[in-house]
């Protein structure tokens, strides 16, 4: 087994990649408006109701029709999901890795489809979308690898006449409710680390992106994964999700998503249900309100740069994104104009044309995003962007800055999820490390510096799941970035890391007399 590397992006630059990509977008928009069945117990399945995928850059455009399930097409999945959790157990750690390495080369091979049927459901440029099916990639190799780690022997201190094992064993069902933002990412890594670890899953992918899980589940019956491991369910969470989080033979719940929707799993998954004999274990990853400080001797040009590309790319919808950019006075009124400059210089466009700025993914949002931009007016000066740009109909807004913001301003507290960023101006760094830790998440932060003094006083006092110095906070890499917040941005779940699969299973320790 060779070790651990990150798949490489595509250089987009090169115009024969570039037309490739842009070839895949045109094979697949082919496709466009087709039907696709839930798969439960490896059967397709069809519900009464419908969920509509539409594409953000132009809304008259359906992406493909998916099921809308009830409770009854979950307790189905929740019985297939039950009744081959009894053989998927026993399946070698080796056998289970082996789906996932497979899984890995199709995703390879599939890339460029892959990719434009992200670009075209949530509107990310190419850049970005294959960046997230690099990473989709990365966790099936590494979390691969991780269970063959753990499979092998523990360190464990033998006792006097004893024989003493510690190994793991899975935990039974879990529901995976992966988001729309990282919709291939995040989906298949949440899916595939609760897989090998030995769980049988039922998949709840977002209604925004349901395509992207249709993908996956599509890969995982191609390398032939057994009936009933992954059940791909398309539902409404607020009955469907709510009613399978609340199942007393859910074991586990894994989700990412909004602060609001994890709260509400957590207190739901905690109220023990009739028939329950377990304490539900609930994997949370959800927002943040995420800052870069810039100290006065940082290099402003890096910082404006770094800022500029964490605030605005894949338009702000990022829970790693920047949405507070924290400047000492000493160079913030360098800083600002540059950022305007910069922030200015982007351009709105089609995803489809590779637009380095595209539309946000759904008109709740654009209504959400146009909405926290007019409580920005009363807040803040604006310095750009601040309006809706109408193309093809389709849900952009303008990268927006407001400056001069002030530290309890809803701006700097509440997150937007869009392309709004909130300067603050602190007055040297001891203020500055207090704006960057006022608020209730503390997901990911950055900070610009030239001190070693103060990157150390950073890495210790910057209350964040995951520190960047000297680089934006977007970005994280599986191996090398483990990533997952404090506070109110969830449970730290530190995915991509050497301690994630533990969140799936369970130690059991034996002693043999001899």
């Amino acid at each position: 087994m060779k070790a651990f590397v990150n798949e490489v992006y595509l250089d987009f630059t090169k115009p024969a990649i570039a037309k490739s990509q842009r070839a895949a977008i045109d094979k697949v928009r082919k496709s466009f408006g087709k039907e696709y069945p839930n798969f439960i117990g490896g059967k397709k399945v069809k519900s009464e109701a419908k969920t509509t995928s539409y594409n953000p850059a132009n809304p008259s455009e359906v992406v493909g029709v998916f099921q809308k399930s009830g409770r009854d097409h979950a307790e189905k999945a929740m019985k297939a999901a039950l009744k081959a959790f009894e053989s998927w157990k026993n399946v070698p750690a080796k056998e289970r890795a082996s789906y996932l390495f497979k899984a890995a080369a199709v995703v390879r091979k599939r890339r460029f489809e892959i990719n434009a049927w992200m670009i075209s459901e949530v509107g990310k440029n190419y850049l970005e979308a294959d960046a997230d099916t690099c990473e989709a990639i990365d966790f099936l190799e590494f979390y691969g690898r991780e269970m063959l780690r753990y499979a092998g022997e523990h360190p464990i201190v033998q006792q006097k006449g004893e024989h003493n094992e510690l190994f793991y064993i899975p935990l039974g069902v879990g529901l995976i409710v992966p988001p729309w933002n990282f919709p291939f990412a995040i989906l298949v890594g949440t899916a595939a680390a609760a897989i090998v670890a030995g769980n049988t899953i039922i998949l709840k992918p977002s209604s925004d992106s349901p395509m992207m899980g249709w993908l996956f589940a599509d890969i995982m019956r191609e390398v032939g994964l057994p009936d009933g491991v992954l059940n791909f369910l398309v539902a409404s969470g607020a009955e469907t999700g709510d009613f399978l989080v609340a199942h007393p033979q859910t074991r586990f719940i894994s989700f990412t998503g909004s602060m609001e929707v994890g709260l509400h799993i957590n207190q739901l998954a905690n109220t023990p249900q009739p028939g329950q004999i377990w304490i539900k274990r609930v994997v949370a990853e959800m927002g943040g309100k995420d800052c870069i400080v810039v100290a006065d001797d940082a290099d402003v040009d890096a910082a404006v740069a770094g800022v500029t590309a964490a605030a605005f790319g894949f338009q702000g919808q990022k829970c790693s994104a920047c949405s507070r950019a924290i400047v000492d006075a000493k160079v913030y009124d360098e800083f600002v104009a540059k950022l305007k400059v910069a922030v200015q210089a982007l351009t709105i466009g089609d995803p489809m044309d590779n637009a380095p700025v595209g539309p946000v993914v759904s008109k709740k949002q654009h209504q959400t995003v146009l909405k926290y931009i007019e409580i920005g007016k009363s807040e803040g000066k604006l310095i750009a962007g601040g309006n809706a740009e109408k193309l093809n109909g389709g849900y952009y807004v303008q990268p927006t800055v407001f400056v001069n913001v002030k530290p309890t301003a809803r701006l700097m507290q509440e997150e937007i999820f869009g392309p709004v960023l909130a300067v603050c101006k602190a007055k040297n760094f001891d203020d500055a490390m207090a704006i960057a830790n006022n608020t209730i998440y503390g997901l990911t932060g950055a900070l610009y510096s030239k001190s070693k003094a103060r990157l150390k006083r950073a890495r210790n006092e910057f209350h964040c799941g995951n520190l960047y110095l000297n680089r934006k906070c977007t970005g994280a890499m599986v191996g090398g970035h483990p990533f997952g917040g404090f506070n109110m941005s969830g449970t730290d779940s530190k995915a991509g890391g050497r301690d994630y699969l533990l969140l799936f299973m369970q130690a059991k320790s034996v002693a043999t007399k001899l």
